[in-house]
């Protein structure tokens, strides 16, 4: 009954406080439903801002040169933002489920404009960590609107409008790259987070007009008991604890290569460019794109296969990432499959999770993504200090081991996420 109220509230709020360009429409047998034009502004305002955090990684090289610090310890970089980021989705997602999203979404946008340009302006190690971290803390305004969208969507369409959302975040961590290397070789790398500051205005301006103005159901929570019910819900729902270990592991194999992948590929004997290097992200674009496809499955029951099929394929692309200097493109076709496993388990997770409890899908986002932040500052940190010691091969056994670890996590927990999801 209490859910019924929660829903009923969202859904008049939403009536009344609609602009005309909000594109939301509604259905009076199931709520609310989301236009496709207004679930891509979506994905590209996650994968906008999701991509300040991953700009450095193509680049670490010339951070490393210009600021002094040594190539074993340049991961600790992403680290930092990783951390701050987590930190970040404890003390700032769960806001969602207590405040005006439309307000909190654009304040912290705009705040993310702030802290790029302080990266963008860095003279100094301190500042640089500062403004990372800034960007990591504010970066994820990207699972408020992941909560939003999957609230905004009728049950029958909630795998597909997140599938979608999520292939924005995805596709955001994919062309930073690209979009890294590029501005990097014309312009040096500041430009890279000057001319994203400038895009975050614009995108700011774009979702003022579209979002919809959504007091929450719950506003009796006080805030130290809204975080307190983050780590309620982990004691709670099983799905909620075996997914986010899953996360765990999956962005710890994406981040091990994507931190690393620039240090063999700048070096002799491929010695790339920056432009060169980043259009290797593009290669995981087709795994950002089965996301939609991925979060059908679930809806429709498939969801533990998807995985399990998805975790195969994640093992088995580190054995083609390995011959990166015998073949470029057995590593494009390692990208490819690494991505796309990541990306489909990610999406199938969210899907899972976001169906356990309407009126808190901020807080289940929020105590999910810190496993999925976890996993990237350690697959950050460890993966440059493996290569700096064990080279290109100790990182893809580093992967494949994750990766076997993550597929014997799913296998062991297989018949406790069946029994949880009847």
């Amino acid at each position: 009954m209490k859910e019924a109220k929660v829903k009923v509230a969202v859904n008049a709020d939403i009536k009344a406080n609609s602009s005309p360009g909000m594109m939301i429409r509604s259905d009076t047998a199931h709520g609310p439903f989301m236009s496709r034009y207004v679930t891509l502004l979506f994905a590209a305002a996650c994968g906008m801002s999701v991509a300040n955090i991953y700009f450095a990684q193509p680049i670490l090289d010339d951070l490393s040169s210009e600021f002094s610090i040594d190539y074993s310890t340049i991961g600790i970089l992403i680290t930092i933002t990783q951390i701050f980021y987590a930190v970040g989705l404890l003390l700032l997602v769960p806001l969602g489920d207590l405040l005006n999203q439309r307000r909190l979404i654009i304040g912290q946008m705009l705040l993310s404009m702030i802290a790029l340009v302080i990266v963008g302006t860095a003279s100094s190690s301190m500042a640089l960590f500062a403004g990372m971290a800034l960007v990591g803390l504010l970066a994820v305004v990207t699972q408020t609107l992941v909560a939003f969208a999957a609230t905004m969507a009728t049950p029958a369409e909630r795998g597909r409008v997140v599938g979608m959302v999520t292939s924005g975040i995805v596709i955001g961590i994919l062309l930073a790259r690209s979009i890294s290397g590029i501005l990097t070789d014309l312009a040096g790398w500041r430009s890279i987070y000057l001319v994203s500051a400038a895009f975050m205005l614009l995108m700011v301006c774009a979702l003022i007009r579209v979002l919809p103005n959504v007091e929450r159901g719950v506003k009796s929570l006080s805030y130290p008991h809204l975080l307190r019910s983050v780590f309620m819900l982990f004691a709670q729902e099983r799905i909620l604890r075996i997914r986010a270990i899953l996360a765990l592991l999956i962005f710890t194999d994406f981040s091990i290569l994507w931190t690393s992948l620039v240090l063999p590929l700048s070096a002799p004997p491929l010695s790339l460019s920056h432009t060169a290097i980043g259009a290797f992200g593009l290669a995981g674009v087709a795994g950002a794109l089965a996301a939609a496809r991925a979060g059908k499955l679930a809806d429709r029951g498939y969801g533990q296969r998807t995985t399990g099929l998805s975790l195969i394929l994640l093992l088995i692309s580190w054995l083609l990432i390995s011959c990166i200097e015998r073949s470029l493109f057995a590593l494009v076709i390692g990208i490819v499959l690494l991505d796309l496993a990541v990306q489909a388990v990610h999406v199938t997770n969210q899907s899972m999770i976001l169906a356990l409890r309407t009126e808190a899908r901020s807080r289940l986002t929020a105590g999910y993504m810190v496993f999925y932040s976890i996993g990237s500052a350690t697959g950050s940190i460890t993966s440059t200090h493996i290569y700096a010691h064990y080279g290109w091969d100790g990182v893809c056994l580093l992967g494949a081991s994750v990766s076997a670890i993550a597929l014997l996590f799913w296998a062991m927990t297989s018949r406790a996420t069946a029994a949880a999801l009847k």
